[in-house]
């Protein structure tokens, strides 16, 4: 039987042996984030993998992302660390329903979040990122945009772009869903000097209570620059403790306790711990046709951002 510490030490071991670059999303836990040459959010770390040297890469989060990292990446072997890690909101809409919303707007630029399959993204205009969204949508030739799949997260693009004209599909995030007004009025109560810290996946009446609004990383920079001293956190639990790890003289509570992301809780260090092994994750395969019309809508996203 290992120890958390010795099979940290064995996959850093291993990992170099094998020539493998681990990237760990920030939803991880934190034994993962601690044994990861990267972490991050899911497209910084997909840039990340394209500047290392290893011959492998290995994904510690959900397949789009993993997915990204090999369009980015074609030459090296990517890995996802556990097979069923999914993202419902990447899975919401497939390339037959968007085709026939395209069809019914033609004069509609798609604009995709990066939370989506590579297969979808084959018939995007251009990929954002939350942290990018507002940015990219502002610097697009047209004032009609379609937004996929997060309602969410384009309703609070459109609120800072009021002189664009938007439609959606009715797509999010459930893991964010799952925070309403009711706790933000119940946390507010509990911790009345902290400030309110939410990812634009969250319900608009969410997001327009907030002190901050911004991506995982946006929210993680927040907290560790404020003067402030305590947070309620608005996104995926483990933030919180990844906070407390770094800002052990600062406070942080969860917006909810049911924000957790059940798959991006799947993977385990034992899963990571297999992969180095050689004997555990899955190869991710795209078709060429599929990665080079994905990486496209990627480009357009970096020519206008």
């Amino acid at each position: 039987m290992l120890s958390t510490r010795e099979m940290q030490d064995e996959i850093l071991r291993l990992k170099k042996e094998n020539d493998i670059c681990i990237l760990a999303h920030a939803y991880q836990s934190h034994d993962i984030l601690e044994i990861a040459d990267y972490t991050g959010d899911s497209y910084g770390l997909s840039l990340e993998a394209a500047k290392a040297t290893q011959k492998t890469v290995l994904m510690c989060g959900v397949r789009f992302m993993a997915e990204t990292v090999k369009i980015l990446s074609p030459d090296k072997k990517v890995l996802l660390s556990n097979s069923d890690a999914g993202c419902p909101m990447a899975e919401q809409l497939d390339v037959v329903l968007l085709s026939a919303l395209k069809a019914q707007n033609p004069d509609y630029t798609v604009v995709a979040y990066i939370n989506t399959t590579s297969e979808l993204k084959t018939i995007c205009d251009v990929c954002v990122t939350s942290s990018s969204a507002v940015k990219i949508v502002k610097n697009i030739d047209n004032d009609k945009i379609l937004f996929i799949p997060d309602c969410n997260l384009g309703a609070w693009v459109k609120e800072q772009i009021p002189e664009k004209q938007f439609k959606f599909v009715n797509g999010g995030c459930p893991t964010h869903l799952r925070m309403t007004v009711r706790d933000v009025q119940k946390a507010r109560q509990e911790h009345p000097n902290a400030k309110l810290l939410v990812h634009p996946e969250c319900l608009s009446d969410v997001t327009k209570e907030a002190d901050y609004i911004g991506s995982t990383t946006g929210i993680m920079d927040y907290a560790r620059k404020s003067t402030d001293t305590e947070f309620i956190i608005g996104t995926e639990n483990s933030i919180l403790q990844h906070l407390q790890f770094e800002c052990p003289d600062k406070k942080f509570y969860p917006l909810s306790k049911d924000c957790v992301c059940h798959n991006m809780k799947l993977t385990t260090l034992v899963d990571v711990y297999n992969c180095v092994k050689g004997i555990g994750g899955e190869e991710i395969i795209l078709d060429d046709e599929v990665r080079e019309k994905a990486l496209k809508c990627i480009n357009t996203m970096l020519t206008l951002g």
